[in-house]
């Protein structure tokens, strides 16, 4: 073999093989040569697609035959000429009578003010006021409110189902410490699958290596299974060593993952947007059920 691989990043290169991931794939994520990592594959006994069958192609299908004859053919719709009245375009004084939310819009607007989202504003209102209406509306008035922002450009990272998680940490809403009485600021822990983009969220006061492993081990028994990949940031309680080809895992870490047949894959150095979904699974948690919220303890946060 050209490389000689470490035994972590050999076991990442052999589990995405048998996931059927393509040479070009594995060494995009893993920084393996394609030479190198095919090797590795063929030594295990996984089959590698040959050269030749890059970007081969099926066969197209012949064009659908067409029929001239006018008799199988339907009659055109017919069109009449006759116009109505135009209607004149709602006020925008008209809306503001019309809508269902204006009842409502001190107590709207004081949500937005601590940084609820029109989501949770949604929420609130059916929880504790029984509006009767859907979310559109309330985002629709919201939208009034504060305005439009214009939506940035992501891509997207399609994964089969049951084949990759992504972890991260946030921070966390503020609940009340049992021992000082006081309001301490909290941990957010986000395990989200990358194909169904479930999410478990768990709320910790510290962390360290065997927090991180113990919050892996809940999340799998919460979703009832695991995935085949954990893919993670660089953070001291997953990789002792951030390396941008072979990064160093934490052992108890590892293990515990080796312990259910799943394989970490930290995030390439400066390369965030590898795990996008967890962020967003991060970013919804802190801006929709725990935005502007206090607890008075961490049990009435899992419920």
């Amino acid at each position: 073999m050209s490389n000689v691989l470490s035994e972590e990043k050999k076991q990442q290169v052999i589990a995405l093989g048998k996931l059927g991931w393509p040479l070009r794939r594995i060494e995009k994520f893993t920084g393996v040569r394609r030479e190198t990592a095919g090797a590795y594959l063929k030594a295990a006994g996984i089959g590698v697609r040959p050269p030749g069958a890059w970007g081969r192609r099926a066969p197209a299908k012949a064009a659908n035959e067409v029929t001239t004859d006018p008799a199988d053919s339907k009659p055109a719709i017919e069109v009449t000429t006759d116009f109505s009245p135009p209607i004149p375009p709602p006020t925008g004084n008209q809306d503001r009578v019309t809508s269902a939310c204006e009842p409502f819009r001190e107590w709207i607007e004081q949500g937005l003010g601590r940084g609820r989202n029109a989501m949770a504003i949604w929420q609130d209102l059916v929880s504790d006021h029984g509006f009767p209406h859907g979310y559109q509306t309330v985002k629709r008035f919201v939208h009034k409110l504060r305005g439009s922002t214009q939506p940035q450009a992501v891509g997207i990272i399609h994964t089969a189902a049951g084949e990759e998680a992504q972890a991260d940490y946030g921070s966390g809403p503020m609940v009340r410490d049992p021992q000082s009485g006081k309001y301490r600021r909290t941990r957010l822990f986000v395990l989200t699958l990358g194909y169904s983009r479930k999410s478990v969220r768990l709320l910790i006061w510290r962390s360290s290596s065997r927090v991180w492993a113990e919050l892996h081990e809940k999340a799998f028994r919460r979703l009832g299974g695991c995935p085949r990949i954990v893919v993670l940031d660089n953070l001291r309680e997953g990789v002792i060593v951030a390396d941008i080809y072979d990064p160093t895992l934490n052992p108890l870490f590892r293990d515990v993952l080796a312990h259910y047949g799943v394989v970490a894959m930290p995030c390439r150095i400066k390369d965030p947007d590898r795990k996008g979904k967890v962020e967003a699974g991060v970013g919804h948690a802190q801006k929709t059920p725990l935005k502007g919220l206090r607890f008075e303890s961490l049990g009435t946060t899992q419920k």
